[in-house]
């Protein structure tokens, strides 16, 4: 007895049009490895235009300022006398008599303070503000005139209330910051779509629920545009308080110099305080875009 082939059985129990088998080809394997040229061309992209440009503005500058009797000191002569302020900008020597880094570190704890300060307290009158039409018609008018009021114009004042140079610019900062952040968070809160708020409603959101979850969320990307505008004047704050106050922060660097007739030292200084202004703004706006998910901030 001849037993069936099995596999003859297997293709008879199926109809002719289902023996036919399809091929799927699948999808290949997206690659996780980094593109280097990708990444060389955008770092290019971004380091070769502004460093052509410096280098030009160098050059210029060393043509216009090399003759005698030249007003400023030429790049040559920055580098030559003042050469230990960028090698070394960490040394100490005495009380006073300290790097660059030190005194950067210093002004930027006091605007740390300050900033931190005005951050908070602008989210909380912003929202407060921007929430209440009664809020924003009272206190609009008054924000809007001392916002107008140069930041030195408070050094004064300031000083006849704390009698210490330190709070005093603390406090510089923290009223010339906290404008721009009452501004931009009210524009944000006025501006959160209806459907948000009734959502809150739904759901019975009560007021610190709310605040959290629907008004600081859909109003961050004015909230943060405020910050970065708010950090640069702090920066700017803490340099012309500091001329005025003493200590050792950057400014009374800059006011030192001066008396001195040390005019390398002063743009050597220049080039730290703006170096250190760009890295603040691009740190808060980093900050922004990871909070609010998006380019918003950026």
């Amino acid at each position: 007895m001849t037993l069936p082939s099995i596999k003859g059985d297997a293709i008879a129990a199926f109809p002719a049009e289902r023996q036919k088998a399809t091929v799927v080809t699948l999808p290949p394997a997206v690659s996780r490895r980094v593109d280097i040229t990708a990444l060389a061309t955008r770092l290019a992209q971004s380091i070769i235009p502004p460093l052509v440009v410096l280098l030009v503005l160098l050059a210029v500058w060393q043509v216009a300022f090399s003759g005698p009797g030249s007003s400023l000191p030429p790049p040559s002569e920055i580098w030559n006398e003042s050469s230990d302020l960028i090698l070394d900008p960490f040394f100490v020597n005495g009380t006073q008599d300290i790097g660059l880094g030190w005194r950067v570190i210093v002004s930027l704890e006091r605007v740390a303070i300050g900033f931190g300060l005005a951050a908070v307290a602008g989210v909380l009158l912003g929202a407060l503000v921007g929430q209440s039409v009664w809020m924003m018609r009272g206190l609009d008018p008054i924000f809007q005139v001392l916002r107008t009021v140069p930041p030195l114009a408070w050094l004064p004042i300031s000083l006849a209330a704390f009698m210490d140079s330190r709070p005093s610019a603390i406090f510089v900062i923290f009223i010339t910051a906290i404008w721009p952040v009452i501004i931009n968070t009210a524009a944000g809160v006025r501006n959160i779509p209806e459907d948000y708020r009734n959502v809150a409603r739904v759901l019975r959101l009560n007021q610190v629920e709310f605040f959290f979850k629907i008004m600081v969320p859909a109003a961050a990307p004015y909230i943060f545009s405020g910050l970065r505008i708010g950090v640069g004047l702090s920066w700017l704050a803490i340099v012309a308080a500091e001329m005025l106050t003493g200590g050792v922060g950057i400014g009374f660097f800059i006011w030192d110099a001066w008396n001195s007739s040390r005019l390398t030292d002063i743009i050597v200084a220049l080039v730290y305080i703006g170096l250190v202004g760009f890295l603040l703004d691009r740190l808060v706006g980093f900050v922004g875009v990871i909070v609010t998910r998006g380019p918003a901030a950026s």
